[in-house]
């Protein structure tokens, strides 16, 4: 019995009869956002499945199977099926059909892969981090700052699945704007390729743009003049979300590298001068992210810097105001050792001139210290 031919008999969803029940619910399926936490409205994990001819969307609902079928044998077009987050089941019957590898479709239904791009004979699977900038008001030692998901991309010559896991990356503004530009879909399903790798490396820039903002407001307060007094904790809360989004730029230079140079059967010549373009985006984020890890680390120096500079003003000042209280300390020392005999103990002015001595001596000292600048 084939790969193929277990995973119809442990999930039940195998055969056309099994592809027809998904392909049923991506045509009942409205448009819809999946950014929401929520999987689906419809508890499908289908979001859309479209077919283009030509660059142009053929109208009305489809069935995949019949869709696939028609693209095979007129040799022109190819389906687009996108799923969300879809489980071991519900993907199946859609890995019989489009004949991908056990492997490839394991790793897209777990997730948390790292980026990379891989050929299974003449299928391409892809896999991208995306990235989301958090809303907060105020950056805390508890802020979370990026949110990442994950998009992976099946790619032969007639179909692109694309599978999307996490609360946020939806395609479909980006189906809408391809669609708008029939001229690019024309070339095939590497455009849809490109236009995904492009999205995704252009949401990095946007992200590391913001992300600049919040160091910028660090890099103020610590340098304030009480700059001392800030929480350490948002410094090291701004390194571990840079390097959460260190994880997700930096690995996928390989793959973008390898789509703008190496030949692939299933993307197009043309499309490739793209793919470096997009490159050129990438390496422009991978060197942004460095350059915030190396100034976090000096932010991150100076503040310790600060701190040290502070606690020594404030040894400073304690051993100054301690010098000064030595003075009447020692004097009221001698006088309380109650021996009998003691100069001026029994004339009439003694106390006054003592303690007028006293802090005469205070006096002295506290200018000294004070013109020192230790006080």
């Amino acid at each position: 019995m084939t790969m193929a031919g277990n995973l119809r008999k442990v999930t039940g969803l195998g055969g056309v009869g099994g592809l027809r029940k998904v392909a049923r619910l991506a045509r009942r399926r409205p448009r819809v956002d999946l950014s929401h936490p929520a999987r689906s409205p419809l508890g499908s994990s289908v979001v859309n499945c479209v077919t283009y001819q030509e660059g142009v969307r053929v109208p009305g609902a489809i069935d995949l199977v019949d869709a696939v079928r028609t693209v095979r044998k007129s040799g022109e077009g190819f389906v687009w099926l996108g799923l969300h987050e879809p489980t071991a089941q519900e993907f199946a019957g859609i890995a019989e059909l489009f004949d991908l590898h056990p492997l490839a479709v394991e790793d897209a239904v777990e997730a948390h892969q790292r980026p990379k791009l891989e050929r299974y004979g003449e299928t391409l699977f892809a896999v991208f981090k995306t990235v989301c900038y958090v809303e907060h008001e105020q950056l805390t030692a508890t802020s979370e700052v990026v949110d990442t998901g994950e998009i992976m991309v099946f790619l032969g010559e007639d179909f692109v699945v694309t599978v999307r896991h996490g609360r946020h990356g939806s395609l479909g503004p980006l189906r809408e704007e391809l669609e708008a530009r029939p001229e690019q879909l024309a070339k095939g399903p590497a455009a849809v390729l490109y236009a995904i790798a492009d999205h995704v490396v252009d949401e990095y820039l946007n992200v590391t743009d913001a992300v600049q903002a919040d160091i910028d407001l660090v890099e103020t307060d610590v340098f304030a003049e009480n700059g001392a007094r800030t929480d350490p904790g948002r410094i090291y809360q701004m390194k571990r979300e840079l390097l959460e989004l260190k994880r997700a730029v930096v690995p996928l230079g390989r793959p973008l590298e390898d789509l703008a140079t190496r030949p692939i059967r299933v993307v197009d010549p043309e499309i490739q001068a793209y793919f470096r373009d997009v490159l050129d985006h990438l390496i422009r984020a991978r060197d942004q992210i460095a350059a915030f890890d190396e100034l976090l680390n000096s932010i991150l120096q100076a503040h310790l810097a600060q701190v040290t500079v502070a606690q020594n003003e404030d040894m400073r000042k304690i051993t100054a105001w301690a010098a000064v209280i030595a003075v009447p300390t020692m004097v009221c020392g001698v006088y309380g050792m109650n021996f009998k005999h003691m100069p001026e103990l029994d004339w009439r002015f003694g106390y006054p001139l003592v303690m007028s001595v006293t802090a005469l001596f205070c006096a002295v000292v506290y200018r000294g210290f004070r013109r020192n600048g230790w006080l």
